[in-house]
């Protein structure tokens, strides 16, 4: 029997990349003293597989491999059987990371070298962060596991069993591709959410702003608007949460757009850029009362996973889709503004999405498309500037409104160039 080497590399530079697998993993163990192996035997373990993969392709015996892993494996019980007569047991992440090594080699002789080396990394990235992964693990609620869980069931139970076929009036109706939205917003949603309740509040204005984009900006702006209102030594700080919340609106935008609708990528991006960089700026320099913030507020910011909010965005994005559709056929181009304008109002990301769909179902022109993104946008910051004004009040408004301003402002000049 003769194994089937894709792309081959040559002896030399096969060892040379297993040698380099197992610097890197080794290095990493090397730094810790209770580990059972450290750079030199994890260099020795990644040639040893690609050794034995060697071996087993001369011989066409690919039992080969195996009995290099039993020979390993032997060697790491006979280790740990004599720590633990010491009594100076270490666990098992080193004894893993080991066969991992072993495996690495091998994949390396067979080809593979590219994926053997992302994997590596990834190894040793996994084993350097145990401290910050295990607080991770200590501050994960029931809530957040719960999380995590229902956003499996919407990408991987109910995705997969929708039918990807056009339905309804004007064909906007399809079940996967709606629900497929539903998932991709409620994925970096699901991030934003996770983030905020990992990092919490303790780390400033910047990661709640950041975070809290991504999870609902609503809701952010919202909550720090009351707060303002609550607390008048923190106005500026309210600002700055609530100006960066709504740039990472666009960032986020832009990101869904790049997946869904790769063609409508470079004049989006030119927009949301043109309101990005004066949104930053303000951001910037106000940047010094980051160093006066006490203790900041979380928002209150909902499951964005929960099965309710799911089907809820998802009937919303429906609607919105037929909406289009229907006022484009019987007002044109206006019937798309109005539609983009009035859903954009309290769900930008629906208007958007609905929007990018017409555009790649060639219901709607380039030109066509990125105003109606622009406007569903424009609608969604008026809203914000709404929520500033009447929760947050003057005080607020003279911090917080010249920034949001400059974000409308600096689309609109994006669309212009467009």
């Amino acid at each position: 029997m003769s194994f089937v080497v894709p792309e081959l590399a040559t002896p030399v530079e096969a060892f040379a990349t297993a040698l380099g697998i197992g610097l890197l993993i080794g290095m990493e163990r090397e730094r810790r003293p209770d580990s059972a192996a450290g750079l030199r035997t994890f260099s020795l373990v990644a040639m040893l597989g690609c050794l034995f993969a060697l071996l087993g392709e001369k011989s066409g015996g690919p039992w080969m491999l195996a009995v290099g892993l039993l020979v390993v494996a032997a060697a790491m019980v006979a280790s740990n059987f004599s720590s633990q007569q010491e009594e100076q047991y270490r666990g098992f992440t080193s004894e893993a990371a080991v066969i991992v090594t072993y495996g690495l080699g091998a994949a390396v002789w067979y080809g593979y070298a590219t994926l053997a080396v992302m994997l590596a990394i990834t190894t040793t990235i996994l084993l350097y962060f145990k401290a910050e992964l295990k607080q991770f693990s200590q501050r994960t609620t029931p809530k957040d596991i719960n999380s995590i869980l229902q956003f499996a069931v919407l990408s991987l139970v109910i995705l997969p069993i929708l039918p990807s076929q056009d339905f309804g009036p004007y064909d906007a109706i399809n079940p996967r591709q709606i629900w497929w939205m539903v998932v991709l917003i409620s994925g970096l949603a699901l991030a934003g959410y996770l983030a905020l309740r990992i990092v919490g509040a303790r780390h400033g204005a910047a990661m709640l702003g950041i975070f809290g984009g991504l999870a609902s900006s609503t809701a952010t702006t919202m909550m720090f608007s009351r707060h303002a209102k609550e607390h008048a030594d923190l106005v500026r700080m309210s600002a700055i949460v609530i100006l960066i919340a709504n740039v990472m609106v666009m960032i986020r935008l832009g990101i869904v757009s790049s997946l869904v609708a790769p063609a409508l990528l470079t004049p989006v991006a030119i927009v949301f850029a043109c309101g990005v960089v004066p949104g930053v700026a303000m951001a910037l320099w106000s940047w010094k009362a980051l160093t006066e913030a006490g203790e900041l507020p979380m928002p209150e910011v909902k499951n964005p996973t929960e099965l309710k909010t799911a089907v809820s965005f998802g009937v919303i994005y429906a609607v919105v889709l037929l909406a289009a559709a229907w006022l484009q056929d019987v007002a044109g181009n206006s019937g798309l503004y109005i539609v983009a304008l009035v859903s954009g109002l309290t769900d930008a990301d629906a208007s958007v999405l609905s929007t990018l769909r017409m555009y790649n179902l060639d219901k709607v022109p380039q030109d066509e498309a990125v105003i109606a993104v622009t406007l569903a946008l424009m609608a969604n910051l008026i809203f914000k500037i709404g929520l500033v004004l009447s929760i947050g009040g003057r005080r607020l408004a003279r911090d917080a409104l010249p920034g949001l301003f400059a974000i409308g402002c600096g689309m609109a000049g994006g669309l212009l160039l467009v």
